[in-house]
């Protein structure tokens, strides 16, 4: 649904240094069908100075609420602006955009999440639909069975974490966003850059300290990792699927500002290009040229 919607603040709070959560509620008449996890935003900060959205990937999606939740970094002026924000303000969004990760494909599987950073948000919608067996419409049923199979490795875990799903999280330190809440859906280890909790160095140190195995891996972060991580999958012979974190101005696709290399010639540019906020953010591993 790419149209500019405008949308009402639920809360606004901060989670860390500089990481804030904001929920934004739908009016009724525009609530979407259906909201895929990997899928992103455009939300024009407030400042009518600021003319450019800013894509943010959805950390969470009520349908029955109506409601949207970003978990981002306050890095720059615009996503600054955000923090300002108060329940009741209005704020304009463009979504929902972007393809997401195919839940049907994970189906079975034993999947690995993997989340750096920033990208750590979209994660947590992406172990949602899986623990709770949403098919692609986002409804429950007899077509939408449990898309995880087999037993993770020992972590941490709630009563409610779907067998299956892991996540191992990637953070500069131990300001742990989001980790308490991922234990509602998944197995779920940290690393820390400086080594204050869980493995000290990357995700994939965390994962090979843990011998961590799985039948699909599922990323977000920034392009060291998702490199790392394509080399890791190709090495082990399992599939991944990368969200890519990309500069965009437009967030529809007539800019070109966030394009990645491919290894096949994309058939809208005739190039080997493919564009991040159309074509992905989610490609497959053996897709994209890192």
């Amino acid at each position: 649904m790419k149209k500019k919607t405008e949308m009402t603040v639920l809360d606004s709070r901060m989670l860390a240094q500089d990481i804030w959560s904001l929920e934004l509620a739908y009016a009724p008449e525009d609530i979407p069908e259906e909201v895929r996890p990997g899928q992103f935003a455009g939300l024009y900060p407030p400042d009518g100075d600021l003319l450019l959205m800013r894509p943010i990937s959805i950390c969470r999606w009520d349908r029955e609420r109506g409601s949207l939740r970003f978990v981002y970094r306050a890095a720059g002026r615009g996503t600054r602006s955000f923090t300002s924000l108060k329940p009741g303000d209005r704020l304009d969004m463009l979504g929902i955009l972007g393809n997401g990760y195919d839940l049907d494909i994970l189906r079975g599987k034993r999947v690995l999440l993997l989340g750096g950073g920033i990208g750590v948000p979209p994660m947590l919608e992406l172990a949602a639909a899986l623990s709770t067996g949403l098919s692609r419409t986002g409804k429950t049923g007899e077509d939408a069975l449990p898309l995880v199979s087999g037993v993770p490795a020992a972590a941490e875990k709630t009563a409610g974490a779907a067998p299956g799903v892991t996540a191992v999280l990637g953070y500069r330190n131990n300001e742990l966003f989001l980790m308490e809440e991922m234990k509602q859906f998944a197995s779920v280890y940290a690393a820390t850059e400086d080594g204050s909790a869980g493995t000290k160095g990357n995700v994939l140190d965390a994962v090979r300290e843990n011998g961590i195995e799985a039948d699909v891996i599922c990323a977000c972060g920034p392009l060291p990792m998702l490199r790392a991580i394509s080399r890791f999958a190709a090495e082990k012979g399992i599939p991944a699927f990368l969200s890519l974190e990309e500069r965009m101005a437009c967030g529809v696709g007539v800019c070109l500002g966030c394009v990645t290399k491919t290894k096949k010639i994309d058939s809208h540019s005739k190039v080997n290009n493919a564009r991040v906020c159309v074509e992905g953010p989610v490609f497959s591993a053996d897709e994209v040229d890192l």
